[in-house]
């Protein structure tokens, strides 16, 4: 299949437009999807963002959408034939998910997960599966089974990762939604590198299964999108109580597409939260979303959280001991190939002791004592998503020194009950987004929207890579 290259601007239309365009006939869902499918022709061989594509069954969803646009006793759905890629984790029935591992075999999938049932019931046309690293478990993209993914807004370059695929197609103008997951940081990783929205939200928002992961506190299931409304939109469709996971609460969070001014509002602020070696490009970034929120009327005043490396060894103690015995379980007996960063962390798993693991617990009280105090003067926290400007794509074997390098995320999954809106903040010098981190109150989701929106507008509106790698050549 091969459409005009004007076909491209509608691939980078966001969803609360294509909404309106689907209503008012003058867009068709079918004639989207196809716009998509011809662009990722050109796009996929050097990018890699997906793992697989759903051709004949997304057509039959944009088929029946386009259905209910054009029928007087239809009523569209929220999503109705917006095109959505799932990250390579969420799985579909009759679709192998396979965590980007040999290991899973070719097993198609026998039920739906939490966030795939409710993106289906809200009328997505889930149309791709994004790449991922083996067993999510590095902020870049590479894998055994599915090789390398790249940068859209720089190739040498990763999109980082779990939710690398994700974050790419996004920027690359191959989706308009898609899904991600966060345990140290793997939605805001690939959004902040991608120069997309992506949502860490509070534990027990979105749904989780099996039990066991829905019980691991660092555990989230969050939206992607470009615009901030849209990962508003796709939130609304996938939070809310859920049966089979006990940790979900109640009520179902609706939030607004239009946010109201910062005027007034008083947010802190951290450059490094106390012992991240920052980049200049992403300070410089970082002052800028600061100015504009003053000029906005916020109320912008730093504070010192006193963290320091002992942070990052929680993290280390606490995944190593929960994940990476588990895996070492799984993988170091196997003769298939796996890769070298799985192999990495599964064998440091095995080196964290009881004592370590429960010494962890006592951090994260002391990290939330913190929060608790800035949190009774602000309204949020804003602070780098990334203290560095990227890695090469093919990443490296110990993926943990690349986490504590550069990432600035892992802090808010040991404080799982805030949440975390990434917005982009500018580009480096290396071509590459830097983002910032929108914290909010324990389950205050609403106030990280209403900052990332006023951002978006000042900062960041219609921005997208300008790298042959988007463009097919």
């Amino acid at each position: 299949m091969s459409l005009p290259n004007q076909y491209d601007e509608m691939c980078y239309l966001p969803a609360t437009e294509l909404l309106k365009l689907f209503r008012s006939r003058a867009l068709s869902p079918v004639e989207l999807l196809n716009a998509y499918q011809a662009r990722a022709e050109r796009i996929e061989p050097v990018l890699n963002s997906f793992s697989a594509q759903r051709g004949e069954a997304a057509l039959a969803a944009a088929r029946e959408a386009e259905h209910a646009y054009g029928s007087r006793a239809a009523t569209p759905r929220p999503l109705e034939g917006i095109p959505t890629a799932l990250k390579n984790e969420h799985t579909l029935v009759g679709w192998v998910t396979t965590k980007g591992s040999w290991l899973m075999g070719d097993t198609p999938d026998t039920v739906n997960a939490p966030i795939t049932q409710r993106l289906l019931d809200a009328g997505a046309v889930v149309h791709a599966q994004t790449n991922v690293p083996e067993f999510y478990m590095a902020g870049f993209t590479r894998s055994a089974r599915h090789g390398v993914t790249r940068n859209p807004w720089n190739p040498a370059m990763t999109p980082g990762g779990s939710s690398g695929g994700s974050g790419a197609a996004l920027a690359a103008g191959l989706t308009t939604l898609a899904s991600g997951s966060d345990i140290g940081g793997s939605i805001r990783i690939p959004a902040s590198y991608c120069g997309v929205v992506g949502l860490k939200p509070s534990y027990g928002r979105v749904p989780v299964t099996p039990i066991g992961y829905a019980l691991n506190t660092m555990n989230h299931i969050g939206p992607m999108a470009r615009t901030v409304a849209d990962c508003a939109l796709m939130f609304n469709a996938i939070n809310g109580p859920y049966g089979a996971d006990p940790a979900t609460i109640s009520p179902k969070l609706e939030l607004p597409l239009e946010f109201q001014p910062v005027r007034g509002m008083r947010i802190a602020l951290s450059y490094d939260l106390g012992y991240c070696k920052v980049h200049e490009d992403v300070r410089a970034a970082l002052d800028q979303v600061v100015a504009v929120l003053r000029d906005l009327g916020a109320v912008v005043e730093p504070v010192a959280l006193g963290w320091g490396g002992w942070v990052a060894e929680a993290l280390d103690h606490r995944l190593g001991f929960e994940t990476g015995r588990e895996f070492a379980a799984r993988i170091l007996t196997q003769e298939q190939e796996t890769s070298d960063y799985i192999r990495y962390f599964a064998a440091a798993g095995l080196q964290v002791t009881g004592e370590q693991y429960l010494a962890s617990g006592a951090t994260i009280g002391r990290m939330y004592d913190t929060m608790s105090g800035v949190m009774a003067k602000y309204e949020a926290l804003i602070c780098p998503t990334m203290a560095g400007i990227g890695s090469v794509a093919e990443g490296q074997a110990d993926s943990t020194a690349l986490l504590h390098q550069d990432a600035m995320t892992y802090p808010f999954n040991l404080l799982s009950r805030h949440p975390v809106l990434n917005v982009p903040s500018g580009i480096a010098s290396n071509g590459v987004p830097t983002g910032v981190q929108i914290v909010g109150r324990p389950y205050d989701e609403s106030t990280t929207f209403r900052i990332g929106a006023a951002l978006e507008s000042a900062l960041w509106q219609g921005r997208r890579p300008a790298s042959a790698a988007v463009h097919g050549h």
